[in-house]
């Protein structure tokens, strides 16, 4: 079965029994493995729990393919269905899991959980098609999802976040879940038993170091002509493992956010007037930069820029490319434009 994106997050809380074998697919590692974890605890306590949960490796059944049929029929000791994950699930396993789904095991759930899968993989596909199977995608993130989810995390603990505040980290914590996870849980800490509101200031005090504020630094001395700074703060996202996605999404929200500021100066308005337009508000802190942006940058520029940023996503995403060099001479290449 194939889930559309408003039914995924039902069926993570509550999987469909239908489905013996269930497809978590995505480039969001982090989202692809909390999922994962969720709907596993649905069918076991723990997922590591020796008598009712197995992990297994695609490599491994490749060896050995039996072997999921004697997990999944394997009655366990201590009673209560059985948890079996298989790690870095590949088309490669497509005849085996078809073979399977011919007569799957009643009391085991097969969870798949794989990378980024296009839409003609034949794994996929399987399990789109198939009445006991779903497949569950898990895409980048947008910052309008991760507001929510750092908005009801909060909530859950009672504190509130002021908008600012909620924007300026989901702009910095896109591209993994789990990093995500980590950041809202830092924030927790901070805050200890201060209920009152979730400030920018809390934020940056908690955050600013994991990528978050160098990402602002990257973009705003991309945007800014800044080359040199621009290639130092790219090298530090790398050197802490900061994804080519997020960085990808911080350029192109910038740019986006100019565009749209220089669209309606272009119609008329003053750039007072323009900056109004804007949602979120600019920080205050980083108003005269922007300001000296859109000077900077033509409607024509900033069209060209977006248009270049899009073909280097497409390129990062093939099998094989050097990303972290498209990335750096993008960078390169940007900063040194006068749009």
């Amino acid at each position: 079965m194939k889930l559309s994106f408003r039914d995924i997050e039902s069926f993570v809380k509550k999987p469909n029994p239908a489905a013996r074998v269930i497809l978590i697919y995505g480039p969001d590692s982090g989202l692809m493995k909390e999922r994962s974890k969720t709907i596993g605890l649905s069918v076991v306590a723990d997922i590591n729990d020796p008598f009712n949960a197995v992990t297994l490796s695609a490599d491994g059944l490749g060896e050995d393919p039996a072997r999921l049929a004697d997990e999944a029929f394997a009655i366990s000791m201590m009673g209560g269905d059985r948890l079996i994950r298989i790690e870095n699930a590949a088309d490669k396993l497509t005849p085996l899991l078809k073979d399977y789904l011919q007569n799957p095991g009643e009391n085991a759930l097969v969870l798949l959980e794989a990378g980024e899968l296009g839409p003609r993989s034949t794994l996929r596909l399987l399990c789109e098609k198939a009445k006991n199977a779903a497949a569950l995608p898990c895409y980048i993130e947008d910052e309008r999802d991760l507001g929510r989810l750092i908005r009801e995390t909060l909530q859950a603990e009672n504190l509130s976040i002021e908008p600012e505040a909620a924007a300026w980290l989901a702009a910095g914590i896109s591209g993994d879940r789990l990093k995500a996870r980590s950041e809202i849980e830092k924030l927790l800490l901070y805050k200890g038993t201060d209920k009152t509101p979730v400030t920018p200031e809390d934020v940056r005090a908690v955050c600013g170091e994991t990528g978050a504020l160098a990402l602002d630094d990257l973009v705003y001395a991309t945007a800014g002509g800044d080359t040199a700074k621009a290639l130092k703060t790219y090298n530090q996202l790398m050197e802490e493992g900061v994804s080519f996605v997020m960085v990808l999404r911080g350029l192109q929200g910038q740019f986006r956010r100019l565009h749209l500021v220089r669209a309606h100066m272009e119609e008329g308005a003053d750039m007072d007037q323009a900056l109004k337009k804007l949602s979120p508000p600019l920080f205050f802190k980083q108003e005269p930069a922007f300001r000296a942006q859109l000077q900077r940058w033509s409607l024509k520029g900033l069209n060209l820029i977006l248009q270049k940023l899009m073909e280097l996503e497409a390129q990062c995403k093939r099998t094989g490319a050097p990303v972290e060099t498209l990335c750096a001479q993008a960078i390169l290449g940007i900063s040194k434009t006068k749009g």
